[in-house]
């Protein structure tokens, strides 16, 4: 059975709706990113430090292999529940979509809203620097700008099907309204239709 170590509306959200989704079996172990080393289920404890050596989340373990990367676990999962559909059986060039969507969503869409939040609550607070927050705002509705050339005008990020694509674009917007930045209408739906889906709202209930 699949193991998901996680922590709350992180990264590993993303992950914990994509088991979801799957339909495999999982077993899900909460992490506590801030406690004492000696804390059993402590991200800094040696036993999870064994698993990930950056103390991060989310880890995912299957057997021998260990992933500690969101988005190869997304398509670990994806790959292990093909009749899920987050990655659909089609051309390459729709495979092709969807790497191009996942590849931008970590490198600049979500990257503004991770400095903003890590100046804001992660970083020890002689290191942050609260300034940078008209640059991250700047950056995401520069990245926003982009990504209109990315997505199509329909339901889904790729295709007429809900795929992992779409997990990645629903969470990194609802980290965007949750770290009080500007949301185009159309990407606030995008959210808010998603996040009905049943296997997100199971994740949450996971996660509360």
């Amino acid at each position: 059975m699949l193991k998901l170590y996680g922590f709350q509306q992180s990264r590993s959200f993303r992950a914990l709706w994509a088991l979801e989704e799957s339909g495999l079996g999982y077993e899900y172990v909460q992490v506590r990113l801030r406690a004492a080393a000696e804390a059993a289920d402590s991200a800094k404890n040696p036993a999870y430090l064994a698993l990930n050596s950056q103390g991060k989340v989310p880890t995912l373990v299957d057997g021998d292999l260990v992933l500690s990367e969101s988005v190869a676990i997304l398509y670990y999962i994806a790959r292990s529940a093909p009749e899920s559909g987050l990655l659909p059986n089609a051309s390459m060039d729709v495979y092709a979509r969807i790497d191009e969507l996942a590849c931008f969503v970590l490198a600049e869409l979500e990257q503004p809203l991770w400095n903003k939040g890590k100046h804001w609550f992660a970083l020890p607070k002689g290191q942050r620097i609260p300034q940078m927050f008209e640059t991250a705002k700047f950056e995401f509705a520069k990245a926003l700008q982009a990504l209109d050339h990315l997505l199509g005008d329909g339901e889904y990020a790729v295709g007429k099907a809900f795929t992992l694509a779409d997990i990645l674009l629903a969470q990194t917007f609802d980290w965007a309204m949750r770290f009080e930045f500007e949301l185009p209408q159309k990407h606030i739906d995008l959210r808010e239709r998603h996040y009905r889906r049943p296997a997100c709202q199971r994740a949450l209930a996971v996660m509360a």
